[in-house]
């Protein structure tokens, strides 16, 4: 059995070497026929980096279930987050848009009057119209009015909370600049005012909701979304965790994530319905890395949370279906969250959406058929409509502009966080990501024509899509779900 922990070497380099010679591995069983209506899990964490699953690098604490699936289905190394902070990810996620074409940009809080458009078909809403039963317990984030909520797009159940767990009064960041944070059953508002107690059992409170519902569900198909609202700062773990591990809370908390996807792998086992579930576990974008013993690791990738370079996007996937994924193989290709809506309606043999999407369908990646390529281009937008870099095959181009940096601020501390420069002027810049995924040698000098082949990928994002870097408006976007300012 491979064990995929203590790496004494560079974290992408080890599982390059680990696992290539699995890449193009295929059981007999992953052959056989699909299941007509199959069971979808989406398990989708805040803020948790590619450095903090054991088998990536991570010390101080190990994440058994989470490796456990990894030898029991699919890594996925190159799989990006639609965008480097909350609600844009998960916009991107449930739609299988970018971000910006359906209008949502970064974190949505508290004063916003804008969500998801009632428009906009999701995950949810596709299956809901298959015959399946849907669910969503933990972090939304896409609109908290009525006309957001998740039970506006197709989700039969919603226990959670409306927006990042940091945007309320005991944040030690920012006292004072938040409301009481809700806590929300369907459309009714059962806690006014979430405390720190309450938060400590999110992540429990959130397990065992998915966990009835998937039993209540068991005779018919069933897609259950988890959006834990860690690892992301503030930090809370039940008592059976606190202390845990040797890294301090953060370990703690990862830890009880973990401890969450193996009480649902145990589940699905119990019940007899691994072989008829895919689950798929991602997060939404880099780890918030000023917040320093707090946050997480990229695990070796530049730069974090909120910024386009690939520890800001770059995310750990690991999707498990018995029978189906051949088990302890790695994707090497480019995939994204928002190929997952389309690669769930192929399984699902439901209809796409009729208004245009960005993902594609990677189920013959998930077969373990890596001579298929079905993505072989992202774009990286940031914020409302800046296009801020492309990627084509192994190659990246990032355009000169103004963002975040963490690099050369010292970090924070037990819930504090460190400085960061949000106006640092970034140059054009070139990588080759198959040596370089640390993205330090720039060589935009060196290959022109690469730099041309590229330009032209982001001549296509901008004449679709837009870019305010470039005042290119773009045909194809779409605008949010509004409510007026007196709601």
């Amino acid at each position: 059995m491979l064990k995929f922990i203590d790496y004494k070497i560079p974290v992408i380099t080890k599982l390059l070497s680990v696992f290539l010679f699995l890449s193009g591995c295929q059981s007999e069983s992953a052959r056989s026929p699909l299941p007509k209506k199959p069971n979808i899990v989406l398990i989708y964490v805040d803020d948790m980096g590619f450095g903090d699953l054991s088998m990536t690098g991570a010390y101080g604490y190990e994440t058994p279930n989470l490796d456990k699936m990894a030898k029991e289905g699919m890594f996925f190394t190159h799989f990006y987050a639609p965008q480097a902070v909350c609600s844009a990810s998960r916009a991107g996620l449930l739609t299988g848009a970018y971000p910006n074409r359906v209008g949502i940009p970064g974190a949505l809080n508290h004063t916003s009057t804008i969500g998801l458009h009632e428009d906009e078909e999701t995950i949810a809403s596709l299956l809901k119209k298959q015959g399946y039963a849907t669910a969503v317990y933990g972090k939304w984030h896409l609109g908290h009015h009525p006309p957001f909520l998740p039970t506006r797009h197709g989700f039969d159940e919603f226990y959670g909370i409306p927006y990042s767990n940091d945007m309320w009064p005991y944040h030690p960041a920012g006292p004072d600049r938040f409301p009481d944070l809700p806590l929300f059953e369907n459309e009714k508002i059962i806690n006014p005012a979430v405390t720190p107690d309450d938060q400590t059992t999110f992540t429990v409170d959130f397990t065992n909701k998915t966990l009835d519902f998937i039993r209540r569900n068991q005779d018919q198909p069933f897609f259950v979304y988890l959006p834990h609202p860690q690892p992301h700062v503030p930090l809370f773990v039940s008592k059976k965790f606190k202390g845990k591990s040797e890294q301090g809370l953060y370990g703690d908390v990862m830890m009880e994530i973990d401890w969450s996807v193996g009480q649902i792998n145990q589940t699905l086992e119990e019940l007899g319905l691994a072989e008829n579930t895919l689950v798929i576990f991602t997060s939404d974008n880099g780890p918030w890395i000023n917040y320093g013993n707090h946050a997480g690791s990229t695990g070796g990738l530049r730069e974090a949370k909120g910024n386009i370079f690939e520890g800001g996007q770059r995310v750990p996937a690991l999707m498990k279906w018995d029978g189906v994924i051949p088990p302890g193989t790695v994707c090497n290709k480019i995939t994204s969250a928002i190929d997952l809506l389309p690669t769930i309606a192929f399984i699902a043999q439901a209809p796409l959406p009729e208004k245009k999407i960005d993902g594609v369908n990677v189920f013959p990646l998930l077969k373990g058929n890596f001579e298929e390529n079905p993505r072989n281009t992202f774009y990286y937008y940031y914020g409302e409509n800046s296009l801020r870099a492309v990627r084509k095959g192994d190659w990246k181009l990032v355009f000169a502009h103004t963002g975040r940096t963490y690099e050369g601020f010292e970090p924070g501390k037990d819930g504090m966080p460190g400085e960061v420069d949000n106006n640092h002027a970034f140059d054009t810049e070139l990588y080759d990501l198959r040596r370089d995924p640390g993205e330090r040698y720039n060589l935009f000098d060196y290959h022109p024509e690469i730099v041309e082949k590229l330009e032209q990928v982001a001549s296509v994002a901008r004449e679709d899509l837009g870019d305010d870097l470039t005042d290119k408006p773009g045909r194809n976007r779409r605008e949010p779900g509004r409510v007026n300012e007196s709601r």
